[in-house]
């Protein structure tokens, strides 16, 4: 009896989103990882596809979380200087 594994998601459009409108370093690591997985998944690696589409998700949440939290920061350098 086999198995059949279904493609994981690679997050391409996720990452590119974030690389965009983000964290542009961090976004582009999202990027090279979300592309590794179509490449694996047809070389028959499926575990590294699978470990790579796992690297993928997690550059690209770390890349928007970076985002976010420096626009926030920003926002609060503005509005202090605007008080001042």
């Amino acid at each position: 009896m086999t198995t059949e594994q279904q493609k994981p998601d690679n997050f391409q459009i996720w990452a590119i989103l974030s690389t965009v409108l983000c964290c542009l370093p961090l976004g582009i690591v999202a990027i090279l990882q979300s592309n590794k997985v179509d490449t694996l998944w047809a070389m028959g690696k499926h575990e590294e596809a699978q470990a790579a589409a796992k690297s993928a998700k997690m550059w690209t949440i770390i890349a928007a979380g970076c985002g976010i939290a420096g626009g926030f920061i920003y926002s609060i350098i503005v509005l202090i200087a605007a008080l001042a």
